[in-house]
């Protein structure tokens, strides 16, 4: 298919979920989202789009992976070089996984020389729920938020004493197991705690094909364990303090051609934080935390001394942040420090630190029907200082539909190896920059929800591999990292679910252009056309889906020479609660053991079953 998205088109689709919404008028139980504006409000407050991925839905689907989740919600797309232990990347509306921002309970988590966060180090077994929110949030967040942001909550404790654990056992002699207790003592001074710890390993797949140099007819498996935990107390009416961790760590075996040298890679991902929240006015609520995070990664590509590269990134952050009631308003202070660091034994140009001082200041309103909110933001760094904004409109025609409208800037800081890595980075490199605008249609009455946005993302500045390198060939043989293009992330999402009596029934399609607009080459592994159709049956003891999952053809190179298909894939699971406590759960993926790429040469998984039993999920 040939798409350019128009927007008579776009505004033709809006007006099609409109005038179907209003042939349901029930009201809809309120959801709660953190990320969208950096506190807790209404779904239903909410201008920006978003989706979230409740405890309750991990639980059931099966999921073999935090991947494997996100690639079943719109707007998201994933590529991954093998098994689930190897590199991957998530794609937010075409943005790529450095344009993009992951948090864990608050807490930033990624690599300061890629800009990427390790998905495959994130456990699963430790998260809660997902929320993922759409759109530029630098006014928020600071440098990256461009094509959205994700947050991972952790299990958090509450009410009595309790118990959960789960094993499984699946295809490539996959196996898992994970425990978790949590509760809280009540009272005046009641303390919370929920402490998870879980373990997988599989044998895994070769992780290239046939014709790729680095091909090896070996298993690559990996091995993962993770522990995560809260613990808060309350100390006097309106005052609390907590701390929360998550370590997990990775082994993994990748190929790297025909050597019988175990070639492997290890990752630790390593955050903690420490917070007060503290009511200090009835209509001022302040919020200090200070965290760190580890992201350390280790290759063993041969057996020769220069087969083993070790890159280390910890980040420190201190933020404070101030929540004023003014009436219905919320107007939210900001302060964050951040400091990065990085130590290498491959180069010392990367062993240096660097420091982003930042002040945003942000506005929610509601007026009868109208919703409004509003956020600039300064972040100051040895890229200079750079300005961001957004600005927000909604308007709810029933309690059910509203429409929304905003526009944000946002940027992208350059790496530490689009900064200082030999023969490719320059410390000249500047910032990339977004500009987005997007207007949408949301309606939800419990029972019909239908969704619709349009978005509009322009980039500028955006670095790239450029050869001849501007800064000289001769320090740059190669070509370097360099700001020379322009990209324009143009699409429609749509979305709609439906309940009919024990059934639900739900869909989701992404129609878009990510386009550089320098080469007028479509961005590197993103689909003009990607999607998910689901049904489940659900009853008080039998849960069962199909999922479809479909994408169309991608490129894997810059230049649009190396091909992708387009591809089709069909998964089954279902589950059977035994009594309140014991269930069990079966998962089919791929069921028509169907070959397709995520990455040229790099296999992917053909059918797979994963079979577990549960105890103690409410």
């Amino acid at each position: 298919m040939t798409l350019r998205i128009s927007r008579p088109a776009a505004l033709t689709s809006l007006a099609f979920a409109l005038a179907t919404a209003y042939a349901h008028a029930e009201p809809v139980a309120g959801t709660v989202l953190v990320t969208a504006t950096r506190s807790p409000q209404a779904l239903a407050d909410v201008i920006s789009d978003s989706v979230t991925i409740g405890a309750e839905q991990i639980a059931q689907s099966g999921a073999g992976s935090i991947l494997d989740l996100l690639q079943r919600q719109r707007g998201i797309e994933v590529a991954r070089n093998g098994g689930s232990g190897t590199n991957s990347t998530v794609f937010i509306r075409g943005a790529n996984s450095n344009q993009n921002i992951v948090l864990v309970d608050g807490v930033r988590i990624g690599s300061s020389t890629t800009g990427a966060a390790n998905w495959s180090a994130v456990p699963l077994t430790a998260i809660d729920h997902i929320e993922i929110v759409y759109g530029p949030l630098s006014s928020l967040y600071g440098a990256d938020a461009i094509g959205g942001v994700i947050q991972i909550f952790t299990k958090k404790g509450k009410g009595a004493p309790a118990l959960t654990a789960f094993a499984g056992y699946g295809t490539d002699n996959t196996r898992e197991a994970d425990a978790t207790i949590s509760g809280a003592t009540g009272g005046d001074h009641s303390v919370g705690y929920a402490v998870s710890v879980g373990k997988e390993k599989s044998d895994g797949f070769s992780a290239t094909r046939p014709g790729s140099s680095s091909y090896n007819a070996d298993k690559d498996g990996y091995d993962r364990e993770n522990a995560s935990g809260q613990f808060s107390m309350r100390l006097a009416e309106g005052h609390e303090a907590g701390v929360l961790f998550m370590h997990s760590k990775l082994d993994s075996q990748y190929d790297n051609g025909s050597s019988a040298y175990d070639v492997r890679s290890n990752a630790k991902l390593e955050n903690g934080a420490v917070y007060s929240k503290n009511q200090i006015l009835p209509a001022w609520q302040s919020l200090l935390q200070y965290s760190q995070t580890k992201d350390e990664g280790a290759t063993y590509s041969s057996a020769a001394a220069s087969g083993y590269s070790q890159i280390n990134t910890k980040q420190t952050d201190f933020s404070w942040q101030n929540d004023v009631q003014i009436g219905a308003d919320v107007l939210q202070l900001l302060y964050d420090h951040r400091k990065e660091e990085v130590q290498s034994n491959g180069s010392a140009l990367l062993n240096r630190d660097r420091i982003t001082n930042s002040y945003a200041v942000s506005y929610n309103a509601r007026r009868g029907a109208n919703l409004l909110n509003a956020g600039i933001r300064r972040d100051n760094s040895v890229y200079g200082s750079k300005n961001t904004g957004s600005l927000g409109y909604g308007y709810a025609f029933t309690q059910q539909l509203r429409a929304t409208a905003s526009y944000g800037t946002s940027f992208r800081a350059p790496t530490y190896n689009e900064l200082y890595y030999p023969q490719f980075g320059n410390p000249n490199n500047k910032p990339e920059q977004g500009k987005n605008a997007e207007v949408g249609l949301h309606y939800d009455n419990g029972m019909t929800a239908l969704g619709a946005s349009y978005y509009h993302n322009r980039l500028t500045d955006l670095l790239v591999n450029t050869n001849p390198c501007p800064f000289g060939s001769k320090d740059y043989p190669f070509g370097c990292a360099y700001n020379v293009n322009h990209a324009l992330l143009e699409g429609l999402t749509l979305s709609a679910s439906q309940k009919l009596g024990s059934f639900n029934f739900s869909a989701n399609a992404d129609l878009q252009d990510p386009k550089d607009e320098t080469t007028n080459k479509r961005l590197q592994r993103r689909a003009k056309k990607h999607g998910n159709l689901a049904a489940e049956y659900s009853t008080g003891t039998v849960n069962a889906g199909v999922e479809v999952e479909l994408s169309g053809d991608r490129y894997d190179d810059a230049a649009n020479k190396n091909r992708l298909g387009g591809y089709g894939l069909v998964n089954l699971y279902a589950s059977y609660r035994f009594n309140s406590d014991w269930s069990a759960l079966v998962r089919w993926n791929n069921v028509g053991d169907k070959r397709y790429d995520l990455a040229r040469n790099y296999a992917t998984p053909m059918g797979k079953v994963f079979a577990g039993i549960r105890y103690g999920y409410k």
